[in-house]
């Protein structure tokens, strides 16, 4: 497969996979994009992306079929299809690389790494970290999952929407490295949270809190760059009413496979399944389309409740 001039078929336009979609045509690739939304497919046109009717069309023939999905069973659903429409599967051609960036359940990468095999066709999944500020300035991590071969088929890509792009492992790995880096940062989050309200009602200011524990044991990524108190992050949601870069809902799925995979393994994790159900709270209200740091607004009402 020549790089250089990759035709690529781009399945799932939104705030995500439209700016990565971009970022490949910027690189100099023939990109043709599908997104079952009209009003994402129109964003899409208007960004000078090439766009089609349906998604059997824009991956027809294509050397690599990239999707960026909302659920497992949207990928293996599009990589079947149905009795009446043919599936990704069998319009691509022989050899193409499908490239998986949604975060699924690791179970379900592993039943499409298994479609994909049997249809004749490399396939690597490769969820993302880096919200959508990550996908505009193509400074994403990707998690990768399959065969060193795939892995490095896919590489010159992933390097044209990421910044950091890392082998996890064979099938499936990927995504286990998403859920596991998805549930740090939950629990990361929410702890952060906590230490903010607990500052302010013992008469600590936002910036003396953060100028201590940015540069102490405290220091992580949910609080240098994720702030969650307007001031101290110029950058961080928390500055524009907590307008989502990975919204309260997204955290809510993510946890959810992480809870499914806690289950399946048997492993005992009980900050995981707490955050689980803190963020399940927070994305069953407002919190759905809010920044998930925006838990901060929870946490400090329900402590106003208890003091009332």
């Amino acid at each position: 497969m020549n790089t250089s001039t990759t035709r690529i078929a781009f399945l799932g336009l939104g705030h995500m996979g439209l700016p990565m979609a971009r970022n490949l045509a910027a690189a100099g690739h023939e990109v043709t994009g599908f997104d079952v939304s009209p009003a994402a497919r129109e964003a899409a046109r208007a960004a000078g992306l090439a766009v089609t009717e349906t998604a059997t069309d824009a991956a027809a023939d294509r050397d690599v079929v990239i999707t960026m999905f909302a659920a497992g069973s949207q990928v293996l659903g599009a990589y079947r299809g149905t009795a009446d429409v043919p599936g990704l599967l069998a319009v691509a051609a022989r050899g193409a690389l499908f490239i998986d960036c949604s975060t699924i359940a690791v179970d379900e990468a592993q039943e499409a790494h298994a479609l994909a095999e049997a249809a004749g066709v490399r396939s690597v999944d490769a969820p993302v970290s880096g919200g959508v500020v990550g996908a505009e300035n193509a400074t994403l991590a990707f998690m990768v999952g399959g065969s060193e071969a795939d892995a490095a088929a896919a590489r010159p890509l992933l390097e044209h929407m990421g910044a950091r792009i890392v082998h996890c492992g064979g099938a499936g790995l990927g995504q286990a490295a998403k859920v596991c880096n998805n549930m740090i940062l939950a629990v990361s989050q929410i702890a952060v949270a906590e230490a903010f309200v607990l500052g302010e009602r013992l008469g600590l200011d936002h910036q003396a809190l953060f100028d201590v524990a940015s540069n102490a044991s405290g220091q992580c990524w949910a609080l240098t760059t994720n702030c969650p108190v307007p001031g101290p992050v110029p950058t961080s949601p928390a500055n524009r009413d907590y307008r989502p870069g990975f919204a309260g809902a997204l955290m809510d799925k993510d946890l959810g496979l992480a809870e499914q995979a806690l289950v399946r393994t048997g492993t005992d994790a009980r900050m995981g399944l707490l955050a689980r159900e803190i963020y399940r709270e927070y994305a069953a209200g407002s919190g759905a389309q809010r920044d998930f740091s925006g838990i901060i607004t929870d946490i400090r009402a329900a402590g106003e409740k208890e003091t009332s």
